[in-house]
């Protein structure tokens, strides 16, 4: 079967049912081999810039031709049986209506699976559907029954905690959003609390002085699209706001960046792995500390 993903936890998911795409997103990059794959769509953003202004070309984007563009000639060339999108975030990846309707204008016979995960149990559910569309329906219920397992282990750890820390996760800098879908659900079962956004709830762009009031007593700078690197790089639009120094997180040295680029925003196979890394963060006393490439403390950081 011919399969193009056009996001990167789709890619992630093909690739762990034993498929290799035939075509994947521009931000396709792992597993590696996947950055061989010829790209079926472009960003009208430059994911170099800073968080400030990747916002405001976002914004220019959206008010005209979007975010994203679909490559027609390649799509047409690849002749896929199968294109995986999503419907989550017209922000994230390329939005299901315009792959149909490309699909529909250039005469392929194609069909069209749209992933909408907002929680780890519609994570699991994408894997059952990708694997029954390609025909890898018993290597998907393994896998599912994996990641369950997994998710049962870090509850179970969890459960021991004697503390239920304040949790904040940032998705953006500038301005801050505080990460919503997967992520209050993995922080709450991960032993922490997560007051500012309900399990399933939509990222959005909040106050600083929202976050201030809240006081997290653990803070996760994980921004979309960002490795720790781009982060660091940004890190003073979240450092040099103004009673930043005065968060209890910060006080207390538990201020962390986090590789939102590869986990926190993925909503692939990996996003267990980021609900054990988040569990290290909030019970660092329990659970074993994530590689170095993937999470930091800020001293570390701005070291």
């Amino acid at each position: 079967m011919r399969v193009v993903t056009l996001l990167p936890s789709a890619t992630e998911i093909v690739y762990a049912l034993g498929v290799e795409p035939v075509g994947v997103s521009h931000e396709c990059d792992h597993p590696p081999a996947a950055r061989e794959q010829p790209s079926v769509n472009r960003s009208r953003v430059d994911p170099t810039a800073t968080s400030g202004e990747i916002n405001e070309q976002v914004a220019d984007a959206e008010a005209g031709d979007g975010v994203y563009a679909i490559d027609r000639a390649t799509l047409a060339e690849l002749d896929p049986d199968l294109v995986v999108t999503q419907g989550v975030c017209d922000v994230c990846a390329i939005d299901h209506v315009q792959v149909a309707t490309a699909v529909d204008e250039l005469g392929l016979e194609t069909e069209v699976l749209t992933l909408d995960v907002h929680s780890l149990d519609d994570l699991f559910e994408s894997i059952h559907e990708v694997g029954a569309a390609i025909d890898r329906g018993e290597r998907a219920s393994d896998l599912v029954a994996e990641l369950r397992d997994r998710v049962a282990a870090v509850e179970t750890t969890a459960a021991r905690a004697e503390t239920e820390p304040r949790v904040a996760v940032l998705d953006w800098l500038d301005p801050v959003m505080v990460a919503g879908h997967w992520v209050p659900e993995m922080v709450d079962r991960a032993g922490g609390r997560y007051g500012l956004e309900a399990a399933g709830g939509d990222s959005r762009p909040r106050e600083w002085a929202e976050i201030r009031e809240y006081d997290p007593d653990v803070l996760v700078a994980a921004p979309c699209g960002f490795d720790i690197e781009q982060t660091r790089e940004n890190l003073a639009d979240l450092t040099g706001r103004p009673g930043f120094d005065g968060l209890t997180a910060v006080r207390e040295g538990r201020v962390h960046v986090l590789d939102g680029h590869h986990y926190v925003n993925r909503s692939g196979p990996r996003l267990v792995d980021t609900m054990e890394f988040l569990g290290a963060l909030v019970h660092p006393e329990l659970f074993d500390a994530p590689p170095r490439d993937v999470a930091l403390d800020l001293g570390t950081v701005q070291a």
